[in-house]
């Protein structure tokens, strides 16, 4: 996925490093414009909890792949203690562990960096150390009870189990290239690496029994596991699916320990013997208790709203629905409750209207779907397109603006417009079609009354994304870089802001789409407007004053 970029965009991604975004601490408003405003819906603190670890102080370590972090826990109140991040080295963090007590690594934290294919290194007194350098899709990470560390490549269709030098002194060991989708694995008392193929079945394997391939056997095929962890006594215990469960690795047999919930990722035990669990796709921790009920430590909810799209409902009033990466959430407009749809599926950015249903797309997949409005089950698609940042409707088609190509596109992919760097937002009336280039700051008028046109309609915007028609014909944008919803009048280009200090436009990845994930905005039937705020996790309502709707 990371290979094929264009030197053109390349070039934005690497620019787009320098621009920093105002940090979001109140909400202003313009109240020419707004009554008032209020966060609809807070998420979870955390951006998806994947891999899990204690430290010798028993601190639970958390890393967060989105969140591009590693949060610190304390295990019994759920209080978040410390972030580290790409400012202290740490980026994209998919799974992590400390050295075996007693080791000169037992205060080290070592995560592998899914996105960049990094293992690294941190110290505690913030020294920060590549020690080896793979290909991205490296995932689990375990060392042996000789201070041996092993890594392996799930997920980004690349496969290997590879020893890596703890001190990154020499360059990673590939020991078997044959080993695909080999997730968070741990050694046993036995010697050998037990771990799962992803969601099919769980391997135990000799290291040592090189050159390759390497000897492996399936303890349980088929199994739908993500972890498995040995506790102090060494047993074997596994996920499976929204339980966890105890493994005989002898015989096979599985008892099931406790029923947690859904969208599980790992699972960790402390000094004492208690086991944590996390969730990717809700962010939520949890503490399994030694009756086998689950305990919520740190809440779920949105990880990292994106698109907005909101329907009206048979029932009267909106639905909101939020393009949430990894799952699809439906709330009430006016209450913010959840609504009967929460639907978990590949990947998901942004999220607009189609008539009753909804067009969803992805970058990281690709692909642009058309969902039904009422299930969220597929009717049409995926459709592959080339890094779509956004997908609306317009004329009875799809509109894409891709930035693999710098265009906007129909769904059969002829171009509508071209010469774009980075085109997010898309919004459209019956015949009029607009476009905002996140690099060169700029709204586009790409198609008026019918006819394909590029007329620049505003500029001086900061990292422009989520873009709307508000009711009375006005542009809404989300300036991501500056945390601000602006005002865009269509006739004259002037720009008024809305609203600012709104808790939206993360940094991405460098190397990845700059936008990183979408923030959005769309308006009610009401006449409400909703905007995502992914850094903290929000979906903000402002009320918009009555003659303006």
């Amino acid at each position: 996925m990371v290979r094929n970029r264009s030197i053109r965009v390349l070039f934005i991604l690497l620019a787009a490093a320098a621009v920093a975004s105002t940090p979001a601490l109140s909400v202003e408003i313009n109240k020419d414009y707004v009554q008032n405003w209020k966060v609809l819906v807070k998420g979870s603190p955390i951006h998806g909890a994947n891999g899990l670890a204690f430290d010798t102080q028993d601190r639970l370590h958390i890393a967060s792949v989105i969140g591009r972090e590693i949060i610190v826990m304390d295990p019994g109140t759920g209080e978040i203690l410390d972030r580290l991040g790409p400012d202290d080295g740490v980026e994209t963090p998919d799974d992590i562990t400390f050295g075996p007590l007693g080791s000169v690594y037992q205060d080290d934290i070592f995560w592998t960096a899914i996105f960049t294919g990094e293992v690294g290194r941190l110290a505690p007194d913030g020294t920060k150390t590549t020690v080896g350098q793979v290909f991205p899709g490296v995932n689990p990470i375990t060392f042996s009870d000789e201070n041996r560390l092993f890594v392996a490549h799930d997920f980004f269709g690349y496969a290997g189990l590879y020893e890596i030098d703890p001190d990154g002194s020499n360059p990673p060991i590939l020991l078997d290239p044959n080993f695909y989708n080999l997730n968070a694995f741990d050694f046993g008392p036995d010697g050998l690496l037990y771990g799962p193929i992803y969601q099919e079945k769980i391997l135990k394997i000799d290291v040592d029994s090189g050159p390759p391939p390497l000897w492996s056997e399936d303890i349980l095929n088929p199994f739908s596991s993500a972890a498995v962890k040995f506790d102090s006594h060494g047993r074997l215990f596994a996920l499976n699916n929204d339980r966890v469960v105890q493994i005989d690795p002898e015989t096979g047999a599985v008892e099931e320990v406790a029923h947690v919930g859904p969208d599980l990722d790992n699972l960790a035990f402390d000094s004492r013997g208690n086991l944590f669990v996390s969730s990717f796709v809700h962010g939520t921790i949890y503490r399994v208790l030694p009756s086998g009920r689950a305990r919520v430590l740190s809440r779920g909810g949105m990880i990292v709203p994106g698109g907005i799209a909101v329907l009206p409902r048979d029932h009267g009033g909106d639905s909101v629905f939020v393009a949430d990466t990894f799952s699809f959430r439906e709330f009430n407009a006016r209450t913010g409750r959840p609504g009967p749809v929460e639907e978990v599926f590949g990947n998901a950015q942004t999220v607009a209207p189609y008539g009753e249903d909804l067009i969803v797309s992805g970058w990281f997949s690709s692909s642009v779907e058309i969902r039904d409005g009422e299930t969220l089950h597929l009717i049409d698609g995926p459709y592959f397109f080339n890094f779509p940042l956004n997908a609306i409707g317009f004329q009875g088609d799809i509109a894409v603006a891709e930035l693999g190509s710098g265009s906007v596109v129909r769904g059969d992919h002829t171009p509508i417009a071209t010469g774009f760097f980075v085109p997010t937002g898309l919004a459209a009336s019956e015949s009029d079609l607009w476009v905002a280039d996140w690099a060169m700051g700029a709204v586009f008028q790409i198609v008026d009354d019918g006819i394909p046109v590029t007329i620049p309609v505003a500029s001086g915007l900061i990292q422009p994304e989520g873009l709307a028609v508000n009711t009375d014909g006005s542009l809404l944008v989300v300036e991501s870089g500056a945390g601000r919803l602006s005002r865009i009048d269509p006739a004259t280009g002037e720009v008024t802001v809305i609203a600012e200090g709104l808790e939206l436009g993360a940094p991405g990845v460098p190397g990845y789409p700059p936008t990183w994930f979408f923030s959005g905005v769309a308006v009610g039937s009401s006449g409400h407007i909703y905007v995502t705020g992914e850094k903290a996790n929000l979906l903000y309502r402002f009320k918009q004053h009555p003659q303006r709707r």
